[in-house]
């Protein structure tokens, strides 16, 4: 893969924000046809997977992970309503986003706040745990405690990372507000309102079809829909030739056109996951629609020249990028980390045995 300079990067996208100003227009019509032909389809398999469990909980297990997307592009309308770019007016994103934020049982107000914080800091070293998945520079690896090491160790292994992970952020994190910021006290009591409007409706739903049939339909979807986000989050930011900084050396530019991918991906998913995959424009201008990123992309080519493009089948090795190599400039294994500090110990031994001759 042919790399670039980041100079060569900046002054090639020197004018982005002129080429995306005509994008950022939200369109009434798409909005429409978007929320019509995103919910219909999820109610419609909702009610249908409840059906199937007279027929067979396997078929309702498959019909969970095609609803899983729906949800997904649920929740994609309510993140660009979050960025206040889905519809023309206001009024309009505020009521549609939280109207998904009852299906997506992710807060509106407070994810939305949070997420435009990761939009403005996403690459920098200070700020790992607001719109990101944690982790540690090589640097700060070897420093650690065997404890310290043993522990981020298991959080990074996939299974805790992209299936116990999930759940957690679905059960605790989108529960109670960790993030805390001057000011941010409306928000979180609108968080608790979203939990407590959630519960009841969930409370709603098992008395009138039961709870056993309730849970069994949605707690599939709800599972497979948050697997789906913490793996394009992934995927999205800790790509091996990402970009990370200090804040003190952080460039807005480089951190969407490098620190973000475009994820590759068939027709169909892209249009079931709102065409985030897309992610490096959508971290260049985010109030542009998630409808208006493919033509955006399309009909700007040097937008598609400087970035890491991956495929699903390429994006699977992704999850073996567990440290930040400063050094590097890139992620790296647990192997290479264990591989470099042999030598970096054999490097020592040989320059103590040199200095006692």
């Amino acid at each position: 893969m042919q790399t670039y300079s980041n100079e060569e990067i900046r002054q090639a996208l020197k004018n982005w924000q002129h080429l995306l100003q005509d994008y950022a227009r939200a369109d009434r019509s798409k909005a429409i046809i978007q929320v019509l032909n995103t919910f219909i389809p999820f109610i419609g398999l909702w009610v249908l997977m409840y059906f199937s469990l007279f027929w067979s909980y396997w078929i309702t297990l498959g019909l969970a992970v095609v609803n899983a997307f729906f949800l997904v592009r649920i929740f994609i309308i309510q993140h660009d309503c979050g960025h206040k770019s889905f519809f023309p007016s206001q009024a309009w994103n505020r009521v549609v986003g939280f109207a998904c934020s009852l299906f997506s049982t992710i807060p509106y107000d407070y994810w939305s706040r949070q997420h435009s914080y990761h939009h403005g800091h996403t690459g920098e070293l200070e700020v790992r745990d607001i719109g990101d998945i944690y982790f540690m520079t090589e640097d700060e690896f070897r420093q650690a405690s065997p404890w310290q090491r043993f522990a981020y160790r298991v959080w990074r292994m996939p299974l805790v990372t992209f299936f116990i992970g999930p759940l957690a952020y679905m059960g605790l994190y989108m529960r109670y507000p960790f993030t805390r910021f001057e000011g941010w006290k409306g928000t979180h009591r609108r968080m608790y309102l979203n939990n407590v409007l959630i519960l009841g409706l969930y409370v709603l739903m098992g008395a009138l079809l039961g709870w056993k049939q309730f849970l069994l339909v949605h707690i599939p979807i709800i599972l497979t829909f948050f697997i789906i986000a913490i793996w394009f989050f992934y995927v999205q930011h800790q790509h091996e030739m990402t970009y990370k900084a200090w804040k003190a050396n952080w460039d807005f530019l480089l951190s969407a056109i490098r620190g973000s991918t475009f994820y590759r991906l068939p027709k169909l998913v892209h249009w079931l996951t709102g065409n985030i995959g897309y992610h490096h424009i959508h971290h260049l201008n985010s109030k542009i629609p998630n409808y208006n990123l493919i033509r955006c992309a399309e009909e700007n080519p040097i937008l598609q020249k400087y970035i890491t493009s991956v495929t699903f089948g390429e994006s699977l090795k992704l999850m073996f990028n567990k440290l930040w190599s400063e050094e590097q400039q890139r992620m790296i294994t647990f192997r290479e980390f264990y591989r470099r500090e042999r030598v970096r110990r054999e490097m020592k031994m040989q320059s103590a045995q040199r200095n006692a001759a």
